[in-house]
């Protein structure tokens, strides 16, 4: 436990050390939070640093690493878009689905381990970091039979993303 909690300190605790100019503090000293927005370089960008994230703390681990799963990404991504239409974070789909038919509807005919959701304005590092710190959802992209992963978000005008992890073997 300790060695994923200093690699996920050491590789999220970068973008920490600095921060711009022109960011306010609030009352606490700590910087006030920004909305994160996602343009198309970081949408480009997110599936593979999450995927890279994820195995460094698998690798301090002992685990082997995970792999980007089209059909997974594709299920994430379509409950993403669906938690947001229902404007409310929770595993089951408008029509009643749960992470499992999702998978299953995307194609993906492996064993389906667990999936992760966020509402929040922050990036996928931030969002990776929160989900680490609950054993619930740790345990979904820590669990060492896990071979694919899939990632996704969708983010509204308003700039809230909702974030969809899923792991599967």
């Amino acid at each position: 436990m300790k060695r994923i909690f200093l690699i996920l300190v050491t590789g999220l605790s970068l973008a920490a050390c600095s921060r711009a100019p022109d960011q306010q503090l609030g009352s606490d000293g700590q910087p006030i939070p920004v909305a994160y927005t996602i343009n198309a370089a970081e949408a480009e960008a997110i599936p593979n640093r999450m995927l890279e994230q994820v195995n460094m703390l698998r690798a301090g681990s002992g685990d082997a690493p995970l792999r980007l799963d089209p059909a997974l990404n594709s299920a994430a991504a379509m409950h993403s878009r669906d938690m947001a239409a229902q404007n409310r974070a929770w595993h089951f789909g408008s029509d009643g689905s749960s992470p499992l038919d999702r998978a299953r509807r995307a194609g993906y005919s492996g064993h389906l381990i667990g999936e992760n959701i966020s509402e929040s304005y922050e990036n996928d590092i931030a969002t990776l970091q929160a989900w680490m710190q609950t054993r619930d959802t740790r345990d979904v992209i820590m669990d060492p039979t896990a071979t694919t992963l899939g990632i996704a978000w969708y983010q509204e005008p308003s700039r809230k993303i909702w974030w969809t992890l899923i792991t599967g073997k």
